[in-house]
């Protein structure tokens, strides 16, 4: 075999995850690869990572990873893809590349919210480094948000929250603001000592910003510890989730829905049971019946079940594949052993 039918491609703020597949559902390869943030990238390092996905996908499968193309139809469901222009411009790349012979371009909150679900609709959230939202209506019509940051009108993810949080420290220590025991987990979970000098090392670029994700398990911690700068952030960050889900239930005409929302990304990784509840009481107020999922599965699952969609694949094929691509498929070292 010289090729597969299908790739299933999720890339994300930090990793691309890569699977190759029959139309039966077979796994035949899979792999993960580390990926820089998306937005500070340009075209060809997006594809770069994807290739890179490919070609350990390719070599766990006993493949050639040099062909092209590696398969007939690549779903490729990528972080960064929010605008039309985007979308424009990253097809030109995968044609460029021919990775696969029919490209299907998708925004990477598609793939969580089918990975989330057996159904084809329902609300898709992400919340990892950034936060986004995208929701499928029963008739197929979409709900898509920009999600470029502050100037499309979002807030929240780790990046955004661990600001907010050394904003919040900064103002403890200096007196402007209320007492928090951020202000000193926060430099402390950065390798510093005070709140100012976090501030200094970003100042004068010694610190990457992206550095701030790494606050997040620590604001959720100090939430779960009765910390009350703590709770209101995470609290905050919660009404987002909300408002954005929300937006769609009401925009698709599906607050009378049984509607199935499904959370994706890094900060639903925490074990703050308020911070679920709050968002689930959220959500009903908008659509009594709704109900939220909060993804264990790779998200590139959601690829591949669109892939299998698109082919008419039976419901067999479907659950073979939700069975065996795991995060330990995944991280398996595709790359053949010496001696």
């Amino acid at each position: 075999m010289s090729r597969s039918a299908l790739l299933a491609v999720d890339g994300g703020g930090s990793k691309v995850d890569a699977a190759l597949l029959s139309r039966t559902g077979d796994v035949l390869g899979a792999a993960r690869v580390p990926d820089p943030k998306w937005e500070d990238t340009g075209d060809e390092l997006h594809m770069e990572s994807i290739g890179a996905a490919l070609e350990a996908a390719a070599l766990d499968a006993g493949l050639d990873p040099a062909a092209r193309p590696i398969a007939d139809m690549g779903v490729y469901c990528l972080a960064g893809a929010d605008l039309p222009a985007d979308d424009r411009r990253i097809l030109r790349g995968l044609h460029r590349r021919g990775f696969t012979g029919v490209n299907v371009l998708r925004n990477d909150t598609f793939a969580v919210l089918r990975a989330g679900t057996e159904r084809d609709w329902g609300v898709g959230v992400v919340c990892g480094f950034g936060t986004n939202c995208s929701g499928v209506a029963p008739n197929g019509r979409q709900y898509r948000l920009p999600a470029i940051g502050r100037i499309s009108g979002d807030w929240g993810g780790a990046v955004e929250i661990g600001e907010t949080a050394l904003w919040h420290a900064i103002r403890a220590r200096d007196g402007r603001g209320p007492a928090t025991t951020l202000a000193t987990s926060v430099p402390k979970a950065l390798g510093l000592r005070t709140p100012r000098q976090v501030m200094e090392a970003l100042y004068l670029r010694r610190m990457d910003e992206a550095r701030l994700a790494e606050l997040a398990p620590i604001i959720f911690r100090a939430a779960a510890e009765g910390d009350r700068v703590a709770r209101d952030l995470v609290d905050r960050q919660a009404d987002e989730i909300v408002l954005m889900a929300g937006a769609a239930i009401r925009r698709l005409g599906m607050r009378a829905l049984d509607v199935e929302v499904v959370l994706g990304g890094g900060i639903f990784r925490n074990r703050y049971p308020p911070f679920f509840e709050r968002i689930e009481a959220g959500l009903r107020t908008v659509a009594e019946r709704a109900r939220i999922v909060v993804l264990g599965a790779p998200p590139v699952v959601g690829a591949a079940m669109l892939a299998l969609d698109r082919v008419g694949a039976s419901g067999r094929a479907k659950v073979r594949v939700r069975a065996t691509l795991t995060h330990e498929r995944l991280s398996a070292d595709p790359r053949p052993t010496e001696g």
